[in-house]
């Protein structure tokens, strides 16, 4: 009986003991439990606010980076020519190609001979164009009969750095024997283009420049760069070539008139166009 009771009560402390260290162990886990949540949502408030910044910060200074603003600029120069083209033509008509070829001749080594007097050099002449060909009678209906005669054509050109003497070789020309004057074109050599060209280009530049100054000023920014500049090319507008001369028949040849023929240069202009891409900050 003794031995009965002493196992209960053995059983019930054995119990009471385990409920115990249950109990503390509860007590620790939640206590455990309850430290770690609490820091994990600290850590969580500072982990979202400090990315949150800094994004912010990073969409501002890539906006500014991108920003950019496009602009054309250009520039213009009128230029006084340094080379002219002159062609004087000699066309005479006989019954034969031999007199007409002959008599072509004389006043073509007449015109040559007075034009070397007036300043020419011989490496500024050269032959363009020579041609004898037949003329022909013909019936009403358009058929073509016999040979009347025959008619020659010789122009010779002038090439020259020699602006001021060009009135002077027309009008020597013409006293000459010669029956036209073909054509006379002024124009710019390819050094004093390409000169003028390169500081059209930085002109034409900042130009574009000031434009997008202007821009970005306008939405509070300024022009922190250049990412792009592309040069458009460039124009020459050169002035209206003089009418041809003609003269009617070489018979209505005479002195040399009282005062020189005019003849005038002009202007060229050259403009240059340049496209800009410029960044803002």
């Amino acid at each position: 009986m003794f031995g009965t009771n002493y196992n209960l009560i053995d059983s019930t402390m054995a119990l009471n003991h385990n409920h115990k260290v249950l109990s503390a162990i509860s007590i620790f886990l939640l206590a455990s439990f309850l430290c770690t949540s609490i820091t994990n949502q600290d850590i969580s408030v500072v982990a979202q606010s400090t990315p949150s910044d800094a994004l912010n910060n990073n969409i501002t200074d890539t906006a500014n980076e991108n920003s950019t603003v496009f602009a054309t600029g250009s520039a213009l120069s009128r230029l006084a020519p340094d080379r002219v083209l002159l062609s004087v033509g000699v066309e005479t008509t006989d019954k034969t190609a031999n007199d007409a070829l002959s008599l072509n001749s004389g006043l073509m080594n007449n015109i040559i001979s007075e034009l070397r007097s007036a300043g020419l050099k011989p490496n500024e002449t050269s032959t363009t164009f020579f041609n004898i060909f037949p003329l022909y009678n013909y019936t009403e209906g358009g058929t073509r009969l016999n040979v009347t005669g025959f008619t020659v054509t010789n122009t010779l050109q002038i090439e020259s750095s020699n602006l001021d003497n060009v009135s002077q070789w027309v009008d020597t020309a013409v006293a000459s024997g010669a029956n036209s004057i073909n054509s006379i074109d002024f124009s710019v050599t390819e050094k004093k283009l390409e000169d003028t060209r390169t500081k059209l280009i930085t002109d034409a530049i900042d130009n574009a420049k000031q434009k997008a100054e202007a821009a970005a000023s306008a939405v509070q920014l300024s022009i922190t760069g250049v990412k792009s500049i592309v040069v458009d090319g460039s124009t020459i507008s050169p002035p209206p070539p003089p009418q041809p001369f003609y003269r009617d028949s070489i018979s209505a040849q005479g002195g040399t008139s009282a005062s020189s023929t005019p003849i005038i240069a002009g202007e060229q202009e050259v403009s240059v166009t340049v496209s800009g891409i410029f960044s803002m900050g």
